[in-house]
């Protein structure tokens, strides 16, 4: 099995490099030392999990060993290197599923520590828990839907046999495996997670070798990120089936071609700053080091080009499921499709001019605060185009009030609301007074969790039956959706409040008077969290005991649903030909999205 061979190769290449530290005077324990270490523990759980037996034999003129099928390994192959990338969805997605309820645990221990001013963990222990909670949920936010539902589902919108390159697509889920083991052991030892989850320099690099493996872990998924997006725009670009044109393209694989455009150019820029602090602890470079020539704020323009257009990694996906599920079930034309693309791709564009809107508080020239201000507030142009896309596709229509329905319903709420005030985040003279307080933390995640893992659990719900050939129950999906949304806004909306207020993010404490309205949000934070019990038992229950769902059990006219649920090894049977767009509903005259059969006539693929 590849895990269990991955860990046994990367513990020897652990250990050699260790050995290699030692021989040149290093202590075991020094950051040069787990440096070498983690290289070596790296390179051999990648070899390990698959990519000697599967790849890298051929480099040497031997034959690679085949890869696991469902006919031969059946369910295990889901625990081996495999470069179906339905597997490697699943993969990703099961993965992250289980660290986002490790990192809403995680929420729950924050909001014990403020259920009172002074709550029971000390500074340095809660300092760790929110870091670790922070980073999760960012990973989560990133991965989920680009990694999962993107993986198993772009190559089936647009009638592919698979992504680009499958063995790399397999690469970049297996670096995720070793991110997750540097975490959790990093927030043990001493020192913990002292810096948050944006490790901001120098106090990065001044910690114990807990932050050393945080930086690790962080630059690792950098990598794993930078591959996928990669691999996503060379699929799009070059694997379309006859007739799907640019025009046809369903507009969530719009949304993952946006966001793969963001992940692959801006990652780089915070594997460049993680591997600068790196450099700075390793080997005695100064990069972010005051007091030798270095720039602290120079760390946070780097990590901030990144990290802002990282938003948008978030997001775009989300904007494009939420408008997928929406015009299905509305039974309506997408409102403005056209205008809906450009407004993905605008976003794109202004990404990467409005990093400073994180900095106006760092002491910049005014001219400089003006201008990302500005910048600032142009983004929100494609963004509002993006809600009266679906504003327009809901209008008048008779809606399916399904469980992906509501909380892609849900999704276009909590992100007005998180676009609403993100405004009061953009202006100079406000930012001053909200910065670094719990206004922001209220802001961002109704914008994240609000938006993106809406997004995700209206997917999840949405393709259930295609992933797994089962139907979940629909009473207990719409019983999670009205826990989730109602305790969500009892939550955030009040957490602005307390920023408002003056209550600061990321501190332990708090003043007195606010013990009445911290104690509300911590009460429903549990019952939030309560309610993802409910999703986890509708799952599983139908995972094992569900009706078994038929190949389109929502009547939908896109590719996916024109082959078996779930899919068979290479999606369809026969290669589909793309005759209209996929979201003709209702439109008289028009023929089906696309037909699957043998000797159906081509529609040209660069019309």
């Amino acid at each position: 099995m590849s895990v269990i061979k991955g860990l046994i190769f990367g513990l020897v290449g652990f250990a050699i490099g260790e050995g290699l530290a030692f021989l040149v005077g290093q202590d075991p324990f020094s950051d040069t030392a787990i440096t070498l270490g983690y290289i070596f523990f790296l390179i051999g759980w990648l070899l390990g999990a698959g990519v000697w037996d599967h790849w890298a034999r051929g480099w040497f003129g031997l034959k690679d060993k085949p890869t696991p099928t469902l006919a031969s390994n059946g369910w295990m192959r889901y625990l081996m290197f495999s470069t179906d990338h339905k597997v490697i969805g699943v993969q990703y997605l099961v993965t992250f599923v289980a660290l986002f309820l490790l990192a809403g645990l995680l929420a729950m221990v924050i909001r014990i520590q403020l259920l009172n001013p002074n709550g029971p963990l000390d500074p340095q222990t809660y300092n760790t828990v929110m870091s670790f909670h922070g980073i999760v949920m960012i990973a989560v936010a990133v991965a989920t839907m680009i990694g999962g539902l993107g993986n198993y589902f772009v190559p089936l919108l647009i009638g592919a046999e698979d992504v680009a390159f499958p063995r790399i697509n397999a690469l970049s889920y297996w670096f995720v495996p070793p991110v997750a083991i540097l975490l959790v052991i990093g927030s043990l030892l001493p020192g913990g997670f002292q810096s948050g989850w944006r490790v901001y320099a120098p106090w990065a690099e001044r910690v114990g070798p807990s932050m050393l493996l945080f930086l690790m872990a962080f630059l690792t998924f950098g990598v794993s990120s930078i591959l996928g997006g990669l691999n996503f725009l060379v699929t799009i670009i070059r694997l379309r089936a006859p007739g799907m044109t640019w025009g046809r393209l369903p507009i969530f694989v719009w949304g993952i071609f946006s966001a793969a455009l963001l992940s692959l150019i801006f990652t780089q820029f915070v594997a460049t700053a993680l591997l600068m602090e790196i450099l700075d602890r390793v080997v005695g470079m100064a990069f972010f080091a005051p007091d030798q020539g270095g720039g602290a704020v120079l760390y946070q323009h780097i990590f901030w080009v990144y990290s802002h257009p990282a938003v948008y990694v978030m997001i775009l996906p989300g904007f494009g499921l939420m408008l997928e599920i929406i015009t299905h079930f509305a039974r309506k034309p997408l409102f403005g499709y056209k205008w809906a693309v450009g407004a993905l791709l605008g976003i794109v564009g202004l990404s990467d001019i409005v990093w400073v809107h994180h900095m106006f508080t760092s002491g910049l020239p005014d001219f400089i605060n003006a201008a990302f201000m500005t910048a600032t507030e142009l983004i929100s142009i494609p963004t509002g185009l993006i809600f009266l896309c679906a504003l327009g596709t809901i209008w008048q229509a008779r809606m399916r009030l399904t469980t992906p329905m509501l909380f892609a319903l849900g999704f276009v709420f909590n992100f007005a609301i998180g676009g609403l005030t993100g405004i009061f985040n953009a202006d100079v003279p406000t930012d001053l007074h909200l910065h670094n307080t719990y206004w922001v933390v209220g802001h961002f995640h109704y914008t994240i969790m609000g938006g993106e893992i809406f997004a995700l659990l209206a997917g999840m719900y949405y393709w259930f039956p295609k992933i797994t050939g089962r139907m979940y129950n629909e009473a207990l999906g719409k019983l999670h959706f009205w826990i989730t949304f109602i305790t969500f806004n009892l939550i955030f909306a009040p957490m602005m409040l307390t920023g408002l207020f003056g209550m600061n993010r990321h501190v332990a404490e708090y003043p007195p008077e606010l013990g009445g309205i911290n104690q509300f949000i911590s009460l429903f934070s549990f019952v939030l969290g309560a309610g993802f019990l409910v999703f986890v038992y509708n799952m599983v229950t139908a995972l094992v005991r569900g009706p078994k769902a038929v190949a389109n059990p929502w009547q939908l006219r896109t590719l996916e649903w024109h082959t078996s649920s779930p899919p068979p090894e290479h999606n369809f049977h026969h290669l589909p030909q793309v005759l209209a767009h996929p979201y003709d509903y209702g439109v008289e005259g028009v023929p089906a999205h696309a037909v699957v059969a043998a000797g159906a006539a081509a529609a040209p693929a660069s019309e």
